[in-house]
């Protein structure tokens, strides 16, 4: 007698880092609806439909000018983890110290997003696509732009892979916005630790290069499934400025 079982859905777990004032993205171009409310939207409606996604968010306190209550803190539906940091590398600590803590199951896929990307609709079924690629270590849905443009990659050679929906290349590095299974982030976490130490802004593109050398793989969707906020550095082969404005 045969048995027919669905394959296992792995589950996904989003943190999210919020601020009251960021010094780290204080100075960035932005495309013109840009705002972190809107980016919060954009997550919560693509989220509508996804099955085994939990969403946990942690909210920097620190700031001694900071007036009202952060707009995280206004909504119920997900829980806010609070904390004082001071700064983006600060931040991100306090989040490896308490993912360390949990008692997700070595498959469990964490996402660490910062506060100022959006998502296509069905970035999740992408993003659990990446996983089931043998190479991946690592995997972020944002397409770098700089990747095709900036003369340090003008030698930049990648290895192309396809899943179901969307192809992937191998790529140096990403910012501090990118997915990994927990078995993953407990082996590097030394790793991820020290280029977070003694900065005030995590060291990502050095992070990387060294998860590399240590046999780390990184791949990034093509085209990007997300963007970082910035215009000039915005995943390719997508119209974002339009697509945003429904935020």
């Amino acid at each position: 007698m045969f048995s027919f079982l669905k394959p296992k859905i792995p589950p996904i777990r989003v943190f999210v880092r919020h601020c009251h004032y960021s010094a780290a993205g204080a100075h960035k171009a932005r495309f013109s609806h840009f705002s972190r409310e809107g980016c919060y939207d954009n997550l919560v409606d693509t989220l509508r439909d996804a099955k085994h996604v939990e969403v946990t968010f942690l909210l920097d306190t620190f700031h001694p000018h900071k007036e009202g209550e952060h707009f995280i803190k206004k909504q119920k539906q997900y829980p806010v983890i609070e904390m004082q940091a001071g700064t983006e590398a600060a931040s991100f600590l306090y989040l490896l110290d308490y993912v360390e803590k949990q008692q997700f199951a070595p498959d469990t896929i964490l996402y660490f997003l910062e506060d100022d990307y959006i998502h296509r609709e069905g970035w999740v079924d992408i993003l659990r696509e990446g996983f089931t690629l043998p190479c991946a270590d690592y995997v972020t849905l944002y397409d770098h732009k700089d990747k095709y443009f900036l003369p340090d990659y003008q030698h930049l050679q990648s290895q192309v892979f396809h899943t179901a929906s969307c192809h992937w290349r191998t790529t140096p590095s990403t910012t501090n916005t990118y997915a990994m299974r927990m078995k993953t982030l407990l082996k590097h976490l030394p790793i991820h630790r020290a280029y977070s130490t003694g900065v005030s802004i995590t060291e990502d593109h050095k992070k990387f290069c060294k998860l590399r050398e240590e046999g780390a793989t990184l791949i990034s969707s093509i085209p990007g499934w997300s963007t970082h906020m910035e215009p000039a550095f915005a995943s390719p082969c997508f119209k974002w400025e339009q697509y945003c404005k429904k935020w």
